[in-house]
């Protein structure tokens, strides 16, 4: 766990965000435990964790309460005298407040009786004019917030990460596979610089949903304003760093939640794309790349030579639970009426998993790319061990071109090919003594048609597509 100086991330971001006078009530320093139980804390990360503890939830429950008491107190509809009580006085145990829900069925009343104990006589102003969900919407808006920025810089890091190795294999040859089955070349560049645009999308994706995500509520029972003016809850969602929902029932409609979960299930989907692709090229009878290994590590109780790809089979199986969690959200658009707590346990469950899995997954997958052990030799052998069957469909062309028919060029291609394959002969000899080839494409030709570097010719255009630059080179730190 981090030591006291970096204690409490949402703590550190709340300060940032919000006035001396609100952020009073965040003095309180976090427990180095990470308290939420749901996932378990093999996949949680403590910056995270401490986003979803309980502690953490019922300080921004505080926070919603203080804003709401002081706005209201500027409005003149709270005396001053009870919204700084509330401000100065404000806390709680969070051992009292599961002691009372025990007794009252209901956390936030449980939560309101315990911070009420410690104001005294002038917490008769507290939750003045709310509802419960006032403050649960809103102070989880405030959690999803601080999670978002975690998740966000993760994925800055991954497609750092990826971009450096993009240059780095650029121009590494490998064969490219339809299917499983060898296609035509490509470079491992290209393989990584595909997942770099994939996460530009990712990141361009998440920054809009978590932008939506950022909304609070203080609209009341039904949403109607009944007891306190829209103005009112657009200057509590200031002082908060929110913005107001433009409309809202009793709470904030939950189409904004599924498409949250949906894309950190996109994320995750991305990460199981990379694992699985690593998993197939570290077979043994492929072995062009591998996760790092260290001298310590043990693959097998059994075998000991063996070399499993453990964290690549550890994403694609925890990506799995995101996705399902995204099932699970859009669930929970479907309220009764106004609204009815059907959601609510749901919540509790996949808005803390899916963000604690989802940090947890892009810290792995940047680990396992920085330092993926990658075999351009052996790529180079697999690309040759054919012996020029990856070039078949170049040579159709230069037959198509020559003027013979294309379906009379497939046939006279695919016989080769197939004779090739069956046999185990060189692909490039066959053809090179067929009469009917040779007379119509010349010795030069028939050398070109089996270039690599031809076949390759486009690759600083693409990265030029992709990079926006296609001649630096950054160094790298990874392992070769």
């Amino acid at each position: 766990m981090e030591g006291t100086a970096k204690e409490g991330c949402a703590t550190q971001t709340l300060h940032a965000r919000f006035p001396a006078s609100t952020r009073s009530i965040y003095n309180h320093r976090f427990p180095n435990a990470v308290e939420r139980k749901v996932v378990i804390s093999r996949y949680t990360r403590p910056e995270m964790g401490r986003i979803w503890a309980d502690e953490n939830k019922f300080r921004m429950w505080l926070a919603v309460e203080v804003a709401a008491t002081e706005t209201l107190a500027e409005a003149g509809l709270v005396p001053a005298e009870a919204a700084k009580a509330i401000r100065e006085k404000g806390d709680f145990k969070v051992e009292r407040i599961h002691q009372v829900e025990a007794e009252v069925k209901h956390d936030v009343i449980a939560f309101t009786t315990a911070v009420a104990e410690k104001v005294g006589p002038q917490s008769r102003w507290l939750h003045y004019g709310l509802t419960s969900n006032d403050v649960v919407d809103t102070a989880q808006a405030l959690q999803v917030k601080d999670a978002s920025e975690l998740i966000l810089k993760d994925l800055k890091a991954l497609r750092a990460v990826l971009k450096r190795r993009a240059f780095e294999f650029k121009d590494t040859p490998m064969i490219g596979r339809t299917h499983g089955i060898h296609a035509e070349p490509i470079t491992f560049g290209l393989k990584l610089a595909n997942w770099y645009s994939e996460m530009e999308r990712n990141i361009a994706r998440f920054e809009r949903t978590a932008e939506e995500m950022r909304v609070g509520k203080l609209s009341g029972a039904v949403g109607t304003f009944a007891h306190l003016e829209p103005e009112y809850e657009v200057q509590i969602c200031e002082r908060l760093g929110l913005k107001a929902a433009e409309i809202s029932s009793q709470v904030i409609q939950r189409d904004r939640h599924a498409t949250y979960i949906s894309t950190l299930a996109v994320i995750t989907s991305t990460l199981d794309k990379i694992a699985t692709e690593i998993r197939h090229l570290q077979r043994t009878e492929v072995r062009e790349a591998e996760e790092f290994f260290s001298e310590k590590q043990k693959g097998s109780s059994a075998m000991p030579h063996k070399r499993n790809p453990v964290t690549c089979e550890q994403i694609s199986g925890l990506a799995r639970v995101v996705r399902s969690n995204a099932q699970a959200a859009y669930e929970n658009v479907a309220l009764w009426h106004e609204r009815d707590i059907s959601h609510s346990s749901v919540e509790r469950v996949i808005l803390p998993d899916s963000t604690i899995l989802t940090d947890y997954l892009l810290n792995k997958t940047t680990k396992l790319l920085d330092t993926l052990l990658v075999y351009p030799k052996r790529m180079m052998q697999n690309l040759e061990s054919t012996g020029g069957l990856v070039f078949s469909g170049q040579l159709l062309l230069d037959l198509a071109e020559s003027g013979m028919l294309r379906e009379d060029a497939y046939r006279l291609v695919q016989g080769h090919a197939m004779r090739a394959w069956k046999q185990g002969l060189n692909f490039r000899e066959l053809v090179t003594k067929d009469k009917k080839i040779s007379k119509r494409v010349s010795a030069q030709q028939l050398s070109r048609a089996f270039s690599l570097k031809r076949q390759l010719r486009n690759v600083d255009k693409i990265f030029e597509r992709v990079f926006g630059e296609s001649k630096s080179k950054p160094t790298s730190k990874g392992k070769r």
